[in-house]
């Protein structure tokens, strides 16, 4: 490449661009996970607005508060509930809040840093009119619409919401039985067809967590449905033929595609090679 050419960076959807230009893979939050920590927080808010009326209406009718204090008094706990509580909620934890903690994500920025109170200011600014008073109408519909499930506010501040909470990490694969690892290098298991082959594979990952007796009903069935296809067949278990059989195919077929990347590379290589200049007469 030459060196005037600026270089191509591919940046998927759910990858973040830094500033030192490194993709980070990142997984926001789902639109319906994402409203539901919305409704969170606003049932939470207005669970405050119907205490302080109840507390007030008491006050008043005690006489300790004056009737011309009670508008004045709203509109300074509508404001704390629908601006400045969310602001410092979210600057203090970071982009978290109640419904968020429940739903497992935060706020950050389009960069993936932290968000601040700039952001978080204008967020529930802007929020006041798409969550309040359309009562989330807005929210849902600019959500629905973005990438990342970006309200108004996100759009306007540059955030988005993360998720925190990621899957599980699957369990270590197989390996071969030391018992079959002659078998393994001349079994042939390219005739295994492939629904049953997802069928094995499942049965390997989750066999521990079976019943014994079920497990070795399973066990032996789908042995028997592997032999028609796996040559020679081992004299051994039902379930350790059936670990070593997804564990040959899963190494070949991984063996495969080596090499099919290899080529690849290899072919690509020699395309974008500058052409070799004619011999000198």
């Amino acid at each position: 490449m030459p060196a005037d050419r600026p270089a191509i960076i591919d940046i998927h959807q759910d990858e973040v661009l830094t500033g030192e230009a490194v993709a980070l893979d990142v997984q926001p939050l789902g639109f319906f996970m994402r409203a539901l920590g919305v409704l969170i927080d606003m049932l939470l808010g207005i669970a405050v607005l119907v205490l302080f009326a109840l507390v007030t209406s008491w006050l008043v009718g005690l006489g300790i508060v004056d009737d011309a204090v009670f508008p004045i008094l709203a509109i300074v706990v509508i404001v704390l509930v629908t601006v400045i509580v969310p602001t410092v909620v979210e600057t203090t934890t970071r982009g978290r809040s109640l419904g968020r903690l429940a739903v497992g994500g935060r706020i950050v920025r389009t960069d993936g840093g932290a968000a601040g109170f700039r952001h978080a200011f204008i967020r529930a600014l802007v929020g006041v009119f798409e969550l309040w008073f359309t009562l989330g109408s807005v929210a849902a519909l600019v959500g629905a619409f973005t990438p990342r499930s970006q309200r108004l506010g996100d759009l306007i501040a540059g955030t988005y919401s993360e998720r925190t909470r990621t899957p599980k990490l699957p369990d270590p694969a197989l390996g071969v039985p030391p018992t079959l690892a002659e078998w393994a290098a001349v079994a042939d298991v390219g005739r295994l067809p492939e629904r049953l082959s997802r069928r094995l594979a499942q049965f390997a990952r989750s066999a521990t967590n079976m019943e014994p007796s079920a497990r070795a009903r399973l066990a032996a069935s789908l042995a028997g449905e592997a032999a028609a296809h796996v040559s020679p067949v081992p004299a051994v278990e039902p379930e350790t033929f059936l670990i070593a059989v997804v564990a040959v195919r899963r190494e070949r077929e991984l063996r495969a595609l080596q090499l099919e990347t290899a080529r690849a590379d290899a072919l690509t290589a020699a395309v974008s090679a500058p052409p070799r200049g004619f011999p000198d007469r």
